[in-house]
């Protein structure tokens, strides 16, 4: 208080009656000030967090790039144009394509659903399409399953340049037990399960080769405790190591089948831990374990599902923060922020989840995920408001008529324009252009001054020298 008042203000017999309410005015303007100021400290701290991933983007997802040309003489070519155009990218932006393949569930109309139109939606922004592989509706009956319904579409995603990936292949949940399995005895379930698992990777090698192989493992009991209790409980914390015996055995099996596999592991509560509170440990104790083990286990997998929470910059940083010390690519698997008119809880960010809430929450999400160096992929689990799961309604990017929300547009902008390198340059006396641009396809147009216009195609890679020579040929 010092700082404000002189000495002699203090003097409480003498003091005048102007000062006296000076004192208690500040006195009162202070304390209501007292609580804003953890909130300024948190806006600072995120603004932190933001530059940093906003660096972390320029440093880690761009590569400098040389293209030389030269004439079949070897002489360079001078002061020619050059279009530099982006046309994929390495970084993995997801979306399930569930009701494509017929998995539409009780939130969508068969009668409405329009095939074509959502494919289009999906195509105009995302790289990467999860298929559904749940056991129970995958082969709801012993030897028949879907895979008829998965190939055309999966043919599809390879044709525009879309990666399937598929989820998941072990799940002690329901929907990835069936119920014929619950009268067997439990040493032929789990060769069932071996058999699945190998049957499908190796079946789908070439055309899926991303599997989140064991979902959810850390909330739940092992294989054998749901085959022998199939009606008890399945969502309660056991050991670690109990879970990471019958875990292992199913990477395993998967990389068996496919050793070019993706194999990623995948559980929930990782941002915003409010049911478990350990739950965070408890997954990072088994990663580490499987690792310890020698598991060929390639990617973590973090659902961030936040319901009605808008979880702030720092708790979404300090999560991959924590994971990356485990030294493996993190995949952000599951993230729907709604639009329902809902309150916003959690307490960093006040008001309603509105359409124009979720696009902000969507791009705060999607900047920290793509400027953090150990994130490889991050998917939005449901395209359209008509299909979604846990924030029904509001949680798809597209509204129950197939009309692009405030969201849609906004992760379109950050994939398709900020984060696709776009550039025109000439070429040196040498016959290079040197540029700097982001991981992925590209094609390169050379317009000489002389000879006819050629295109020519690169792949801007991590870790590699991305420089390039092209000797053109003259009509």
């Amino acid at each position: 208080m010092r700082n404000y008042f002189h000495s002699s203000t203090f003097r409480t017999p003498t003091c005048p009656k102007s000062v006296t309410l000076t004192m208690f005015a500040l006195a009162f303007i202070l304390m209501i000030l007292a609580p804003i100021q953890p909130c300024c400290a948190q806006d600072e701290n995120a603004s932190q967090i933001l530059d940093e991933a906003s660096a972390n983007t320029e440093k880690y997802r761009k590569s400098d790039a040389i293209v030389t040309f030269t004439t079949e003489a070897a002489k360079p070519i001078r002061d020619a144009e050059v279009t530099i155009e982006q046309t994929s990218h390495d970084f993995l932006f997801g979306n399930i394509i569930f009701p494509v393949v017929g998995v539409l569930g009780k939130f969508e109309d068969i009668q409405v659903f329009r095939p074509q139109l959502f494919k289009r939606r999906f195509a105009d922004v995302f790289n990467m399409a999860i298929f559904p592989f749940y056991w129970s509706s995958y082969e709801p009956i012993p030897g028949r399953e879907d895979w008829d319904k998965i190939v055309p579409i999966v043919d599809w995603c390879k044709i525009n340049g879309i990666t399937p990936k598929g989820h998941p292949l072990a799940w002690v949940e329901s929907g990835g037990t069936p119920r014929w399995l619950y009268d067997l005895p439990t040493e032929l379930t789990e060769d069932l399960l071996k058999a699945r698992i190998t049957r499908i990777v190796k079946g789908f090698a070439g055309k899926i080769d991303i599997w989140d192989v064991v979902n959810e493992p850390a909330h739940t009991v092992t294989w054998s405790s749901v085959m022998k209790d199939p009606y008890g409980t399945r969502y309660t914390a056991v050991p670690i190591k109990d879970i990471a015996d019958w875990v292992e055995k199913c990477y395993r099996w998967a990389h068996q089948a496919n050793p070019a596999a993706e194999l990623i592991i995948n559980d929930y509560e990782q941002i915003v831990t409010h049911f478990i509170p350990d739950t965070r440990v408890r997954f990072y104790n088994l990663v580490a374990e499987l690792k310890k083990r020698g598991t060929p286990l390639h990617g973590i997998g973090l659902q961030a599902h936040a319901e009605a929470v808008w979880y702030s910059p720092h708790e979404f940083w300090e999560t991959l923060n924590y994971y990356a010390k485990l030294e493996l690519p993190i995949h952000i698997t599951e993230f729907i922020p709604q639009s329902s008119g809902k309150e916003i809880k959690g307490g960093w960010k006040q008001g309603k989840w509105t359409k124009e809430a979720q696009a902000e929450f969507a791009e705060q999400t999607y900047r920290l995920s793509f400027g953090h160096p150990w994130v490889a992929s991050i998917n939005w689990w449901g395209l359209s408001d008509r299909y979604i799961w846990m924030e029904r309604p509001g949680g798809g990017l597209i509204d129950e008529n197939y009309r692009p929300k405030p969201a849609y547009t906004t992760v379109r902008n950050l994939i398709k324009k900020e984060w696709m390198t776009k550039t025109t340059r000439q070429t040196a006396e040498d016959g290079s252009v040197d540029f700097r641009g982001f991981y992925g396809d590209y094609n390169i147009t050379l317009k000489p001054k002389e000879g006819a216009v050629q295109t020519f195609n690169i792949h801007l890679k991590k870790g590699e020298a991305n420089k390039w020579q092209f000797q053109i040929l003259r009509n």
